[in-house]
C-alpha cells in the first residue's frame, strides 16, 4: 500500500520532484499545497494553502517540499519548520536515474535529482536539493538547507555550509570548506576556502 504524501509547492521544481516521486512507486501524492493558484502539475489539485496544514495533518502524515530554492533557503527553510511542528514525516528522496553509494548518510526532507553521483562516505543535511547531473565526490559533508545546482561538481573532502545555494556547473576544488550561508554563482572555480556569507559572483 502506497503512502500518502502532501506535496509542498506547484510550479516547475516540484513537477521536477512530481516525476521523480512518481517513478518511485512508494507514494501516492493526495494534493499539493501552496499560497498561488498558478499550478503547472496539473495532474494535481491544489487542496490548500499553509494555513491549511495543521488541518490536513490529521489525514496526511508525510509531506516533501517541492517549492526550489534559488539564493534563499529562506521559504524552504519556514516552510520545514511549519510542517516539524505539525509533526510531518518528510522523506528523503533520491531519484531511480541516480548512481548514490549505499553509505552515505542523507537527512529528512532532501532530494537527490536525476542523474546524479554521490560518492562514498557523504553526509547531506536537512532539506536540501541536490540538482540534476550534479557530482559530488567521496567525504564531502553538506549542511541544512543547501542547494547544489545543476551540474555542479564538488571534489572529495570537501565541506559545504548550512544555507548556502551553489549555481549551476560550478567546481569546487579538493578539501575546500565554503561557509554557511554563502552564494557561489553559475561557473565558477573554488579553489580556496570561503568564508560565511560570502557572494560569489
Amino acid at each position: 500500500m502506497k503512502i500518502k504524501m502532501l506535496i509542498i509547492g506547484s510550479g516547475g521544481h516540484t513537477l521536477s520532484c512530481l516525476n521523480i516521486i512518481e517513478k518511485l512507486n512508494k507514494f501516492k501524492i493526495v494534493g499539493l499545497v501552496d499560497n498561488v493558484k498558478t499550478n503547472l502539475a496539473i495532474k494535481y489539485k491544489i487542496i490548500g494553502n499553509d494555513f491549511d496544514l495543521k488541518i490536513l495533518k490529521q489525514k496526511i502524515s508525510y509531506a516533501f517540499i517541492g517549492l526550489g530554492q534559488i539564493k534563499s533557503p529562506k521559504i524552504r527553510k519556514n516552510l520545514f519548520r511549519k510542517l516539524k511542528k505539525y509533526n510531518y514525516k518528510l522523506p528523503f528522496i533520491i531519484s531511480k536515474s541516480s548512481v548514490v553509494a549505499k553509505d552515505i548518510k542523507i537527512s529528512e526532507g532532501s532530494i537527490i535529482m536525476n542523474m546524479c553521483h554521490v560518492n562514498s562516505n557523504v553526509k547531506i543535511g536537512k532539506n536540501c536539493i541536490l540538482n540534476s547531473f550534479s557530482n559530488i565526490e567521496h567525504d564531502v559533508e553538506i549542511g541544512d538547507f543547501v542547494h547544489i545546482s545543476t551540474g555542479v561538481i564538488i571534489n572529495g573532502g570537501c565541506k559545504i555550509g548550512s544555507d548556502t545555494f551553489i549555481g549551476s556547473g560550478s567546481v569546487i576544488h579538493n578539501n575546500v570548506a565554503i561557509g554557511k550561508n554563502c552564494i557561489i554563482a553559475a561557473g565558477k572555480t573554488i579553489s580556496k576556502n570561503i568564508k560565511a556569507g560570502s557572494i560569489i559572483k
